[in-house]
């Protein structure tokens, strides 16, 4: 097994440092981190700036603001990884738990090679968005769900900390609270071999949820902007068959190796030898990945990536399957799960996609940098036209994380922050900081729907910064999606 274990050692690692460094900028890990430094700074989201996801994470995040407020993204994303490789480890000790005792070592080194060597896996939970921090409540709560039939006080107790944190999990992302449903469930028809389980069970998720949303519920400002926050989701509206369709046959393409195993697994299924008590944590985790699937697929968008804290439960259920076939042998499921994920990971278009900007003609267009780099060079550039300056009239929020400046109110959502038209033209004509550094997500999204902004509007905004800012620099194919970013300064900045 050492050779294994090795072998997925090695693959994590060089996969880990792929995600971190070379992967895409996301618009998202922007505003959460921005979120969490408002927190830091004894703020509260929905009350004192608008935010549009459960609060755990930049509660959570906010106890760690010196890491990017010191090496910005990078550090951020240094730190999510971590999270994420806890959340990975808690994943595959479930699985060792799940299966007969000869077969737990395998067991977990296969569920390591199919989330910690599948790139796809890692570049969400090096990110800092939601992802990891909910997939490690996630894989927490269900490894405790796993003792709570211990005897005595033992199995309550792992059964009310298992409940806490699946609510944790549900204050991470409001979908994941399909999974405290679910399990609770579970648990109440397994009364006669569980007993009071699902009570106690109950009992942690219900406190749980009372102390993540309590506080918010009871404020009446924090609770309009919370009912705000789910107002601006439902509003987008309308239902593409198309682009679900299209999300299932990516999330089928990112994690092949893992439904690889489980249709293997499902078509020769047999108790892999766990017990009776594991089999039904094995279902629940199952159960509870179909569930948030579902929810998640009605979404208005469902992509693909909102799957990724719930991708262990059936990386887990798909290795219980699988070390359960009959007369199965463990390193020979060790090698197909190894040759799978890295000929998924190292054979991946993303790989591709980090480093070129796609193809002019016959000619690939290669980066230059990765675009991290390329955001840390325009973040020192910033920084040489406005030293030791505070603030930045920007929709990137990542740029004003990576220079550690403030954004004007209002947008601190970044390109999906809600201003009318009448606050736009405000902002704008006051001309609020020395530099603006706007790319081509400016003035664009017309949030909650986010529709495009009409172009005669766009061009409109751009006539007023126009009046007080003189470009001092353009930076082609930056940023998520390449676009190009215009940093301009304010005329009389230097008076």
């Amino acid at each position: 097994m050492k050779r294994y274990w090795f072998l997925a050692a090695f693959g994590f690692v060089v996969l880990a440092f792929a995600a971190v460094w070379l992967g895409a900028l996301n618009q998202d890990e922007g505003w959460y981190l921005y979120a969490a430094r408002l927190v830091s700074e004894g703020k509260t989201p929905y009350r004192d700036f608008f935010y549009t996801q459960a609060p755990v994470m930049p509660v959570v995040y906010a106890a760690f603001a010196s890491v990017w407020n010191s090496f910005g993204i990078l550090g951020a994303r240094v730190l999510t990884m971590a999270i994420g490789a806890l959340g990975i480890a808690f994943f595959c000790a479930l699985a060792a738990r799940l299966v007969a005792p000869g077969r737990r070592a395998p067991a977990a080194i296969a569920v390591f090679l199919l989330l910690g060597s599948n790139l796809y896996h890692l570049y969400y939970l090096a990110i800092p968005k939601t992802y990891a921090l909910a997939s490690l409540f996630v894989a927490i709560g269900f490894f405790l769900l796993s003792f709570a039939r211990l005897p005595s006080f033992r199995g309550a107790v792992f059964a009310f900390a298992s409940g806490l944190a699946l609510a944790l999990a549900c204050g991470t992302r409001i979908s994941l609270g399909a999974i405290l449903a679910v399990v609770g469930f579970g648990l109440l028809l397994s009364i006669r071999t569980w007993g009071r389980s699902f009570v106690w069970f109950g009992l942690g998720g219900a406190l749980g949820l009372a102390v993540i949303y309590g506080f918010f519920l009871c404020d009446p400002a924090a609770r309009a902007g919370l009912v705000a926050a789910q107002s601006y989701h439902a509003a987008r509206g309308g239902f593409d068959p198309v682009f679900t369709i299209g999300s299932v046959s990516r999330l089928v393409r990112w994690y092949l190796p893992v439904f690889v195993l489980f249709g293997l697994g499902f078509a020769h299924r047999r108790e892999a030898g766990g017990g009776t008590d594991a089999l039904l944590v094995a279902r629940l985790a199952f159960a509870s990945f179909l569930a948030v699937f579902a929810v998640q697929m009605f979404a208005p968008f469902p992509y693909e990536d909102y799957q990724v804290p719930v991708m262990g439960l059936l990386a887990v259920f798909a290795v219980v399957l699988f070390f359960g076939r009959p007369a199965s042998v463990p390193s020979c499921g060790l090698l197909l799960a190894l040759g799978l994920a890295w000929a998924a990971s190292f054979g991946s278009p993303l790989l591709e996609k980090w480093t070129t900007n796609g193809q002019d003609r016959f000619w690939t267009v290669k980066k230059d940098r990765c675009e991290l780099a390329q955001l840390r060079d325009v973040a020192r550039a910033i920084e040489e036209e406005d030293p030791n300056g505070d603030m930045l009239l920007t929709q990137d929020l990542y740029l004003a994380i990576e220079t550690g400046r403030k954004v004007p109110e209002g947008l601190e959502m970044g390109p999906f922050s809600m201003l009318s038209d009448g606050e736009w033209r405000r902002l704008l004509s006051s001309a609020p900081c020395r530099i603006a550094a706007l790319s081509g997500y400016s003035f664009a999204i017309d949030p909650p729907r986010c529709d495009e902004v009409p172009v005669e509007r766009q061009i409109e905004y751009w006539s007023l910064l126009k009046k007080d800012y003189d470009l001092v620099l353009k930076e082609d194919a930056f940023g998520q999606n390449a676009t190009t970013l215009l940093v301009l300064k304010r005329k009389n900045a230097n008076q």
